[in-house]
């Protein structure tokens, strides 16, 4: 039963999480908000890390023995993996995305002074968005693969996993409507999430 309730709760978060941002939300709330829209994104960003963080908490303090685990070699290369996905993830975040859109800033600067955007300009090519669209997505579920398991990490793991793959594709359509054929060129020249399988673009 446990597990049960453990499974809906992630699933529930995950749900939420991907409501909150989906696109027939953001339009009503584009319209009904106007020009005000510019702090959701930091509302949806306080609201998704206060939830997470107490989901972690609630399965961090399920007991549970751990089931599944390593013993050198596969100990020395799974750090080996795990640094390797978590120095990917930040260096996307910090030099291949913009950190101040991603937690709503940049909105909320536009907001106070306006700025007139080519919406191609949104489109980041250069480092490893010219190897893969979503390597931080493709670095978060490498780590997931490397922890010590016990059956709540398996499950919770599952599911992020599982969500990862979903959100990845409901960004890339919501991407599609933002940024037109400038982006679906993008999508047929860079992959998605596994990388090496396109022609890289050069920038």
């Amino acid at each position: 039963m446990k597990y049960l309730i453990l499974s809906l709760i992630w699933v529930a978060y995950c749900a939420l999480h991907s409501f909150l941002i989906s696109i027939s939300v953001t339009n009503i709330l584009t319209r009904v908000f106007k020009k005000y829209y510019a702090f959701y994104r930091l509302f949806y960003i306080i609201i998704s890390f206060v939830l997470l963080v107490w989901v972690i908490n609630y399965s961090s303090r399920m007991e549970d023995e751990i089931i599944i685990t390593y013993v050198p070699p596969w100990s020395i290369i799974r750090y080996a993996i795990m640094t390797a996905s978590l120095l990917i993830f930040f260096w996307a975040f910090f030099f291949n995305y913009d950190a101040l859109s991603f937690f709503g800033i940049r909105q909320i600067l536009h907001f106070v002074k306006p700025k007139n955007a080519d919406p191609s300009e949104g489109i980041r090519k250069n480092g490893l968005l010219g190897i893969i669209r979503h390597p931080m997505y493709l670095a978060l579920i490498i780590y997931l693969l490397c922890q010590n398991f016990r059956m709540v990490d398996i499950i919770v793991n599952t599911i992020l996993i599982i969500y990862v793959i979903i959100g990845t594709i409901l960004e890339e359509r919501k991407l599609v409507l933002e940024f037109g054929d400038t982006y679906v060129k993008y999508q047929q020249q860079v992959p998605m999430i596994i990388p090496f399988t396109k022609k890289i673009v050069r920038t």
